[in-house]
């Protein structure tokens, strides 16, 4: 059974982006709008992750979080938040959050984060599920670093993101709007940037980069991750 990850946030547009990503990530999601309802849908479910906003209009995400706690509720929570104060953070940590991320950031990362924590929260040993390994290429979840044969490729942020996403979703056809929403966490695709990065990639992984093995072009579809 898929883990399923509770996303409170009264932004509409992060509320639907973030099920997205959660969703592509392989696993289940319900989304709320307010505190009360994430109090209340709560005491109905069991979740294995809350995923909070802290800037939530009437109960605020610490409210949500003292009363959880207060009321015995262990569920991880993973602090969203648009605040940068880091004051904001270590209060949240502080009352009872497990994690935390603020806005912007990247969606892959968050997926990961996600994993990370619910695996955490069962007593999993962050090395007993580390490496992702694809072919030659081998990734560390905990360090965010990226392998060939054995041998270190250096990645930058978002080539890193995206070579997390086609390790998890091997021969899985990516539309170029679909990898542009999970990588750069918008919806207004700038096809340029993706094909960018794609050649970038190729040029670090492909024997070959003018006749690509592992990152493939799919005419009029987008592209696949091969091994």
């Amino acid at each position: 059974m898929a883990d399923t990850v509770l996303i409170v946030d009264d932004d509409e547009s992060v509320l639907t982006m973030i099920y997205r990503v959660i969703r592509s990530a392989g696993m289940d999601a319900e989304t709320v709008s307010t505190g009360e309802k994430a109090l209340e849908l709560i005491q109905k479910h069991p979740f294995d992750l809350i995923l909070l906003d802290v800037n939530l209009r009437g109960m605020d995400g610490f409210q949500v979080i003292q009363l959880l706690r207060g009321r015995g509720i262990k569920t991880p929570i993973m602090i969203v938040s648009g605040r940068k104060e880091d004051y904001d953070t270590l209060y949240g940590l502080d009352i009872g959050a497990d994690d935390y991320i603020t806005k912007p950031f990247n969606p892959v990362v968050l997926a990961a984060k996600v994993k990370a924590l619910i695996r955490r929260s069962r007593g999993g040993l962050s090395g007993s599920d580390a490496i992702i390994a694809a072919g030659p290429f081998q990734y560390n979840t905990s360090t965010l670093r990226f392998y060939k044969n054995r041998k270190e490729i250096v990645l930058s942020s978002r080539e890193n993101a995206m070579m997390k996403l086609f390790l998890d979703n091997v021969n899985r056809i990516f539309p170029k709007d679909m990898l542009y929403e999970l990588v750069w966490g918008e919806s207004i695709v700038d096809e340029n940037a993706v094909m960018v990065y794609i050649n970038r990639l190729r040029q670090k992984i492909e024997e070959d980069p003018s006749n690509p093995k592992f990152i493939q072009t799919v005419r009029g579809l987008g592209y696949r991750f091969v091994v």
